[in-house]
């Protein structure tokens, strides 16, 4: 039987408010992100065991766990692009089932650093769906509920908090098994989305070259300046996401499950207020709520600078941290929905994602670097308040100039 929410006539004739095909779209591509984005995490929470099998340096350990990251946010800008080409309908599930591959090759790469590093490299292609998922979202939801639309696919990064968590709880049972699991999960996930993600009738398809696109959206100065607000937030989440097990380990000397435990509150409590911020966003100016975010982290951050102790002030800063850049994260792309063209969506999502993804691929590498070089993390968390404060000043005396009828 044929959806007539998905109907031409149906969408034409349609209110102005989300329907269920709207809704239907958002959880399903809610979940698949939450999925891939469990799979492009599958490292960090098990990189404490490979330091130990293979002698690695913190250097070397957070240089494995940030390749993954990397690839996966400049892999956002075709990504994007293709999904306005070709809908998410086709994408979600290619890219889902793609993903499978490189899951199942962390099996046999486990006992090679270098093995490990190319399968890294792969697993990147999970960190993409976000730019599948937000122009979908978007199309489906008028302008007045994208904030919180987005915000709530946005909780999908609580993929990142699964596997903080139920990772190495699973490799308890079996080395292997997590790694099985999650590869089901995606390919149950890519069937399920092949039959029910549905891409809006009425869509804009452009016709330009992959090319043209990404170079017209390059050309926007709001997709940069977005890009650098969201490195901030969502790459503060990244960074976070892929080394706080490790600083937890090695600073509060906690046991990798404890450490992985906490790093899934952090992570959860990021996941809670990305939807928080997209509906302030939808209320009162996205750049507002994004500098209130970012000044909240600047002040947090320096206090963590100074090594409290982990109950309760360390707790309350991480955790207050979390708030933060998880608001920012949901505000930024509110901003993102609310003043690019539809037919652009993909190519300046994927433009501004793979930028914040980079923005979570350089701190751990710097907080490794520096832990090695000098036994300490507080410089790490002074550059991190020193960004969130030029972040807030930003977003709050330029971005709130920036209306939909102004560009």
């Amino acid at each position: 039987m044929t959806d007539t929410a998905d109907s031409p006539r149906a969408a034409a004739a349609a209110p102005a408010g989300p329907g269920a095909a709207a809704y239907r779209n958002l959880i399903v591509a809610t979940v698949g992100f939450t999925l891939t984005f469990w799979a492009w995490d599958l490292i960090a929470p098990l990189s404490s065991g490979y330091q130990d099998r293979l002698g690695l340096s913190s250097f070397q350990q957070s240089l494995l766990v940030a390749v993954p990251v990397i690839v996966g946010s400049i892999g956002r800008i075709p990504v994007g692009a293709l999904t306005d080409r070709y809908g998410a309908r086709l994408m979600f599930p290619l890219v889902t089932a793609l993903t499978i591959v490189p899951v199942l090759l962390l099996i046999p790469a486990k006992n090679s650093y270098a093995g490990l590093l190319g399968v890294g490299f792969l697993l990147g292609l999970g960190g993409t769906t976000f730019a599948i998922g937000v122009p979908l979202v978007n199309s489906w939801f008028p302008p007045a509920r994208r904030g919180f639309a987005i915000g709530v696919f946005g909780m999908g990064m609580g993929g990142v908090a699964l596997s903080g968590y139920f990772t190495p709880r699973i490799a308890k049972h079996g080395e292997n098994l997590p790694f099985l699991v999650v590869a089901a999960a995606l390919a149950v996930f890519a069937v399920l989305g092949a039959l029910l993600i549905t891409d809006r009738p009425d869509r804009p398809v452009p016709t330009a070259s992959l090319s043209s696109r990404l170079g017209s959206a390059g050309r926007l100065r709001v997709t940069w300046e977005l890009s650098a607000l969201y490195a901030i937030g969502f790459g503060g989440v990244v960074a976070f996401g892929v080394y706080l097990p490790t600083y937890l380990k090695t600073w509060y000397e906690l046991s990798p499950t404890d450490a992985g435990t906490r790093a899934a509150g952090f992570a959860l409590v990021t996941v809670v207020f990305r939807p928080i911020g997209g509906w302030l966003s939808d209320r009162v100016h996205p750049a507002l709520v994004t500098a209130g975010a970012l000044v909240l982290v600047a002040l947090l951050a320096i206090v963590q600078a100074f090594d409290p102790s982990l109950v309760p002030m360390g707790t309350i800063c991480l955790l207050g941290m979390a708030a933060g850049l998880g608001a920012a994260s949901g505000s930024v792309f509110a901003m993102v929905a609310q003043v690019t063209p539809q037919p652009q969506v993909g190519s300046v999502t994927g433009i501004v994602g793979a930028v914040g993804g980079l923005g979570g691929f350089v701190p751990p590498l710097v907080m490794g670097a520096i832990y090695s070089a000098k036994d300490s993390y507080s410089i790490g968390f002074m550059l991190l308040s020193d960004l969130a404060l030029a972040g807030c000043v930003y977003a709050y005396g330029r971005m709130r100039a920036v209306r939909p009828d102004t560009l």
